[in-house]
């Protein structure tokens, strides 16, 4: 038989957190955000559950290619734009809008031959120093791109460095606005922390797009601030193995590598097909949370590449075969956030989600 570990994939919850976000920023159009393979979920699965999506943003041309093979005839955005000049072909023959972030983008554009003029999204660098002009530079490529038939519309955008933290986004918004107060064009500026935090009640700060990512997703973009609960989100994904064995421990026995754990009293443990060559974090501590036939148990010991081991204390029925969720969507409507496995890991619930292994068998619930 195969191995007993699998990925769930929940497109209901997909649609349901693509609902809440509307929600949020109820007057605007919805970016879902599917870069990393649908934040490793799979675009071809998570695809069903995004159907209501205005568009869909990413970064690789061959996931633009995937989209719409899968019949999506909406708005595909790069939101890294093209890394060489030949990119542009692609995004004529797909219709892609795509971000330019830096002159050599402009460039590229204006030597571009195309029958067809391209949806352009210039990025400002409000304070993340990633990507973007500088404000100082920011009126200069906005009029080059203006002055370029091979560019249809202009929109303004930026990305939020502390949307989910204390320093918030009015710095942010205000550079952004001082760059652009007298532009025409549309305007995006919201990520997931945004449009949860902010979006509701500003609505500069909603503005015409939204682009929700890791919220889609289930996770909560400001956690231990706010948990996925406490926004509304549903997890879009479960990872979830069996007990292969059962161990009885005495006193003073240890478990695993390093003898990491000692047991302070008689107690079982139980022995879960899970590792970090599945992509669970190999530095979860004892401690981290798993549920157990439901029910919220303990990690004990070292994470190894195949397998992890639990406390059965709180489950006393628990045996060989039982069910353990390692984060998502458990049994008898239990729930074990990713963001508390990855809080407790030291790392962020989209982590865990992008580095799910191959050799894991991934499928849809049903």
């Amino acid at each position: 038989m195969p191995r007993p570990i699998e990925a769930l994939i929940h497109t209901e919850a997909l649609a349901h957190n693509l609902r809440r976000a509307r929600r949020a920023a109820p007057d605007a159009k919805v970016w879902a955000v599917v870069k990393a393979n649908a934040y490793g979920h799979g675009i071809e699965r998570a695809y069903a559950g995004l159907q209501a999506a205005d568009g869909f943003a990413l970064l690789d041309l061959a996931e633009a290619e995937r989209m719409r093979a899968l019949g999506w005839r909406g708005p595909i955005l790069l939101l890294e734009g093209c890394f060489e000049a030949r990119d542009l072909e692609l995004c004529s023959r797909l219709e892609l809008w795509h971000t330019v972030h830096h002159e050599a983008q402009i460039d590229w554009l204006a030597a571009h031959k195309t029958q067809r003029a391209h949806h352009v999204w210039l990025k400002l660098n409000s304070g993340m120093n990633r990507l973007g002009f500088a404000p100082a530079a920011y009126r200069s490529a906005w009029l080059r791109l203006s002055g370029l038939t091979q560019v249809e519309s202009i929109t303004l955008t930026t990305h939020f460095a502390d949307a989910d933290g204390a320093r918030g986004v009015a710095d942010a918004l205000a550079r952004f606005e001082a760059a652009t107060h007298d532009l025409p064009g549309e305007r995006s500026l919201c990520n997931s922390a945004a449009t949860l935090r902010f979006a509701p009640q500003q609505p500069r700060v909603r503005a015409d797009w939204v682009r929700p990512g890791i919220m889609i997703y289930g996770s909560a973009p400001d956690f231990p601030s706010h948990s996925s609960a406490d926004w509304e989100l549903q997890p879009a994904m479960t990872l979830r193995a069996r007990i292969i064995a059962t161990q009885q421990l005495q006193p003073g026995d240890s478990v695993g590598y390093g003898s990491a754990f000692s047991a302070d009293r008689a107690m079982r443990i139980g022995v879960v097909a899970c590792g970090y060559a599945d992509g669970y974090p190999r530095l979860a501590p004892t401690g981290t949370p798993v549920l157990v036939d439901g029910v919220r148990a303990r990690l004990v010991g070292r994470v190894s590449m195949d397998m992890v081991t639990v406390d059965l204390t709180p489950v006393p029925q628990a045996q060989r075969g039982s069910e353990v969720t390692l984060w998502g969507q458990g049994p008898n409507g239990s729930v074990l956030p990713i963001d508390e496995v990855a809080h407790a890991a030291g790392t962020i619930g989209y982590e865990l989600m992008c580095a799910l292994a191959p050799r894991v068998p991934t499928r849809v619930a049903e």
